[in-house]
């Protein structure tokens, strides 16, 4: 047999030792001859092999398995943290929003209170005005218009006024004179101390009526024109 020269040529390798191996024989003078060819042999694997293969992958997954709990548990109890941590900061601003709103309530009552009692200790005392009432006759004609002639400075007394009015009227508020100069000129007296128009309208008393026949009104103002004449109506002793 000739000196030949070979070439190996490994085609592959398949996993898990799946394998075909051909061998091809070049003579040295060029031509090729295919002496032998192998095709894929088979790789034998025990049962115990397989087995352990499993058993590998299995406690791989369990590890894996493990690990995502793991991953999981500590991502909840991190949320967990957070959300109690929020709830506290909550609870907390809640309680200091409740106290500061009760401050604000009890300070507003305090100036309420202040504020009371300052109007009460500052408001002025008011004194109740008690309108005397004067009986409608005589006797309360002549009391009412001293009043109002001592408030305006107007001098007299009750028995000046009397005197005179019972002289002059005989106490009628009504009474006219028809008769005398004024009379004659066309301004007779009128009222309880006879006065003429133009007189009661010069010494008219202010806050009195101007109806000349108003006792109030006619009084006064015949006490005021006394005054003026004669310094006061007490030492009027005939007509005037």
């Amino acid at each position: 047999m000739p000196k030949n020269t070979h070439k190996i040529a490994i085609a592959g390798v398949a996993t898990l030792g799946a394998a075909a191996i051909a061998f091809t024989v070049v003579p040295a003078d060029g031509q090729t001859t295919t002496t032998d060819s192998l095709s894929s042999s088979r790789v034998a694997y025990s049962s115990g092999q397989v087995r352990d293969v499993k058993a590998s992958v299995t406690d791989q997954l369990a590890v894996s398995s493990l690990k995502v709990e793991a991953i999981e548990a500590k991502k909840k109890a991190a949320a967990d943290a957070v959300a109690a941590k929020k709830k506290a900061a909550a609870t907390a601003a809640a309680k200091k929003k409740a106290a500061a709103a009760a401050a604000k309530k009890a300070a507003a009552a305090r100036k309420a209170k202040a504020a009371a009692a300052s109007r009460s200790a500052n408001r002025p005392v008011v004194k109740q005005v008690v309108v005397k009432s004067y009986p409608n006759n005589l006797d309360g004609w002549i009391r009412e218009s001293l009043a109002i002639m001592k408030k305006k400075g107007i001098p007299g007394s009750y028995h000046g006024l009397h005197k005179n009015i019972i002289r002059e009227s005989s106490g009628n508020p009504k009474a006219i004179n028809d008769w005398d100069i004024n009379a004659i000129n066309g301004i007779p007296s009128k009222g309880l101390l006879q006065v003429i128009p133009p007189t009661f309208k010069a010494y008219h008393v202010p806050g009195t009526s101007w109806n000349i026949y108003d006792p109030i009104a006619n009084i006064t103002a015949a006490a005021n024109y006394a005054a003026d004449r004669y310094g006061t109506i007490d030492n009027v002793n005939s007509a005037y």
